[in-house]
């Protein structure tokens, strides 16, 4: 048995904090809003990110990080990624020589197009990181389906640690030695996730959505080599595995709002009616900072970004990827 804290109570967070529990882990879960943390200690259930699951009763609710991660063996990040540094930062006081720092969001912070392994290393370097990604809705690990993710780690003994943590009946778990490529696969297939339902709010057929697919986790992989990754990682389950949930599920709040961008709503408004955050649209920004910046050809990323900026339409995009001069696929 570890003791884990989990910081952050969306779905994601609270769906690991119950896999976590049914691991027989003793766990901890905390969450900036005071008012959430109280409705759910009385309640037992996540109202908001996951009505209808009951919160196991051996799973503690802390009001504070300093709770939360006393005497703790790992502590799992699950907040927004341009959150994360400022989460981090708050949690820095009470981070230990010895804990192991996971993070299960998937994002590039703007500005400093850095990933979160990379924040983590720049604010506490003395600890040990590692990642978890992969195709995984929260919606299904919280009522025990079969998902299988990926744990990441310059270091492997942490890497297979947290494996042995995290793993249950239910959550198998891989590791990966390729923090660039897993962190690299997670957050892009946000935006593809943005384009393919864009694609199916405008109206296009299964055609389109097998192409933006393809051709994305192209662009993914040309980016994530340039950046130092490994090839093979983006066909595995944090590439091409998470891109395939992400893309074709409603459960994904990146396809939802691309639909209603493709049915012609403004991006905000979209990102506002889905009410939580939207990872894609602010990894578009970052994405499309780095490729300019490593003179990488990244179009879908491209019409993306513009789309969010308000500089295209949703229809208006289509013309341009479709009318691109002739290539050989490799």
């Amino acid at each position: 048995m570890k003791k884990v804290a989990v910081i952050g109570a969306g779905s994601w967070g609270t769906a690991l904090a119950i896999s976590l529990v049914s691991g027989g882990h003793d766990v901890r879960l905390t969450t900036r809003d005071i008012k959430k943390v109280k409705e759910m200690r009385e309640t037992r259930e996540n109202k908001k990110y996951l009505p209808g699951v009951v919160l196991p009763p051996a799973l503690r609710l802390c009001d504070t990080i300093e709770e939360a991660t006393d005497d703790a063996d790992l502590v799992l990040f699950v907040v927004p990624t341009q959150h994360f540094r400022g989460t981090f930062e708050k949690a820095m006081p009470y981070l230990k020589e010895g804990m192991i720092i996971v993070n299960a969001a998937k994002g590039i912070e703007k500005g400093t197009l850095l990933r979160v392994s990379q924040i983590a290393a720049e604010l506490r370097p003395d600890l040990t990181y590692v990642m978890l990604s992969g195709p995984s809705h929260a919606e299904e690990v919280s009522r025990g389906l079969p998902t299988t993710i990926v744990a990441a780690s310059e270091d492997i003994k942490a890497a297979e640690l947290v494996q042995d943590v995290f793993m249950t009946d239910m959550l198998r778990v891989y590791t990966n030695d390729d923090v660039v490529g897993v962190e690299l696969g997670g957050a892009l297939k946000n935006i593809i996730a943005l384009g393919a339902g864009i694609s199916d709010g405008i109206g296009f057929g299964d055609n389109a959505k097998a192409a933006l697919m393809t051709r994305g986790i192209t662009e993914i992989t040309r980016l994530g080599i340039a950046l130092g990754s490994k090839k093979e990682t983006f066909a595995g389950l944090t590439g091409v595995g998470d891109l395939i949930v992400t893309c074709t599920s409603m459960h994904s709040r990146n396809r939802r709002c691309g639909i209603l961008i493709g049915q012609g709503m403004a991006p905000d408004k979209a990102a506002e009616q889905i009410g939580m955050v939207v990872e894609g649209m602010t990894t578009a920004e970052a994405a499309y900072a780095l490729a300019q910046k490593l003179g990488i050809e990244m179009p879908i990323t491209e019409c993306i970004y513009r789309c969010m900026k308000g500089e295209l339409t949703a229809a208006e995009t289509v013309p341009l990827l479709m009318g691109r001069d002739r290539k050989s696929e490799n």
